[in-house]
């Protein structure tokens, strides 16, 4: 039985960036590494040291260079967050590419945000 989703591989093609991108702009942590340089590097990170699930930042070009055949576009991820608004400001305040903050009835406030390749991800407020 699966219980939990423990992480979220996103593939980048500039991982020391994208992790620069998530930790200085988003706030978030890094959780672990292995060494730079690595034919398989990977960064995980998430938004504390103890949360239950994370991103991994793999590099799209070794990934399929050992796996040709996957599919490596970013999977739709929604962040759950308080204080929409004031993330929302902080977020344009620093240069991040924001969509509009909408009101969904019966569901929450959310916007979306692009990271620094383009890759889209929404924080939801409910």
């Amino acid at each position: 039985m699966i219980n939990k989703i423990g992480q979220v591989m996103i593939y980048v093609n500039d991982q020391e960036a994208v992790a620069k991108f998530w930790t200085e702009k988003v706030g978030f942590v890094i959780i672990s590494e292995n060494a730079a340089g690595d034919a398989q590097r990977w960064i995980e990170i998430a938004p504390t040291k103890d949360a239950a699930t994370t991103f991994v930042l793999q590099d799209k070009v070794a990934v399929a260079k050992a796996q040709p055949e996957m599919n490596l576009g970013t999977p739709s991820i929604l962040l759950y967050g308080d204080n929409l608004e004031a993330m929302y400001e902080d977020f344009k305040a620093k240069g991040i590419t924001v969509g509009e903050l909408v009101d969904i009835p019966n569901f929450g406030r959310v916007f979306n945000f692009a990271d620094i390749e383009n890759n889209y991800f929404a924080i939801l407020e409910k």
